[in-house]
C-alpha cells in the first residue's frame, strides 16, 4: 500500500524518481526500493514526502482512503 501510494502521488505530480530524491535528499536507488517495496521508507523522509504533497501520513500508510486525512478511518 505505501509503495503503491507513494510512486501513485510521484506520478500525478509528474515527478521522475530523481526529482523525489532530491526533495528527500537521498539518492534515487533508495527511493526506488521505497516504491518497489522492497525497503520501508524511514519516518523522517515519509514526513518530509507528506508535508511536500500535502497528505496526511494515514492515508499513505492506508488508514483512511482521504488523502487530506480529516475522514473515517478504515479500522475504526
Amino acid at each position: 500500500m505505501v509503495s503503491e501510494r507513494l510512486r501513485d502521488i510521484r506520478e500525478d505530480s509528474d515527478l521522475k524518481q530523481n526529482d523525489m530524491a532530491e526533495i528527500l535528499k537521498t539518492t534515487q536507488a533508495n527511493y526506488s526500493r521505497w516504491e518497489n517495496g522492497t525497503e520501508f521508507i524511514p519516518l523522517k523522509k515519509l514526513t518530509i514526502f507528506c508535508n511536500y504533497f500535502d497528505v496526511s501520513m494515514d492515508y499513505i500508510i492506508g488508514l483512511t482512503r482521504n488523502e487530506k486525512g480529516n475522514g473515517k478511518h478504515i479500522l475504526d
